[in-house]
């Protein structure tokens, strides 16, 4: 049977770059409000987005009363916490009735027991490469560390996605890997997305969906 998959594409800024990406068939568009991101972004400009597309802001180690007045000037659907935030927090943020992702960053020495007083708070995980600057990096991390991923909690992998690896990454042999996140191998320059590039994307994976079946 062929893995569905949810595509995520983060760090968009520009409207015309956004305008064009929402023709796509993409499942959430991620928005950084996060200052020190080259990709922040402090106001979208009000597009009409499709209501199959999720837009989610990503935050790092924001106050809850900055990430609720974002969800409400924005409309925001999801929210991806990328931080140190605590459980907590996440539970606070759950009320607000958004739908919410916990990054992690992930090298060769990480724990899996960090996660797991999270596993009950949020939707879903996004296992990221580790880095000071909280993604975006274009790296990948050894993706044979999820082999040893120990939770039924589905995930979104991210870091370093390109052209070059997606069929590969499709093919990853775990049922709770749910989602890519498509970010900087996708970029002219940070908050700009090659929008060739996307498609191409989604092609490979529609290709894969087929092969599989």
């Amino acid at each position: 049977m062929a893995k569905e998959i949810l595509i995520k594409v983060c760090g968009m800024r520009e409207p015309e770059n956004i305008a064009g990406l929402v023709k796509l068939p993409i499942n959430y568009i991620g928005h950084i409000f996060y200052e020190k991101s080259p990709r922040y972004v402090s106001e979208i400009i009000d597009l009409p987005i499709p209501e199959a597309i999720k837009k989610t802001g990503v935050f790092v180690n924001a106050d809850l009363a900055i990430i609720k007045q974002t969800i409400h000037d924005h409309q925001l659907n999801a929210i991806q916490l990328h931080g140190g935030e605590s459980v907590a927090l996440c539970q606070n943020v759950k009320k607000l009735g958004v739908e919410l992702i916990k990054a992690f960053a992930v090298d060769d020495d990480f724990q899996w027991d960090k996660p797991q007083e999270y596993v009950d708070v949020v939707d879903y995980f996004l296992f990221d490469s580790k880095s000071e600057a909280y993604g975006g990096t274009g790296k990948t991390f050894n993706w044979d560390k999820l082999k040893s991923y120990p939770y039924a909690k589905p995930y979104f992998l991210s870091g370093g996605l390109s052209l070059e690896n997606l069929a590969e990454a499709y093919q990853f042999d775990d049922e709770r890997l749910v989602g890519l996140d498509l970010n900087s191998k996708f970029e002219v320059s940070a908050g700009l997305k090659d929008l060739d590039k996307i498609n191409k994307a989604l092609k490979i994976i529609e290709h894969e969906q087929i092969s599989s079946k």
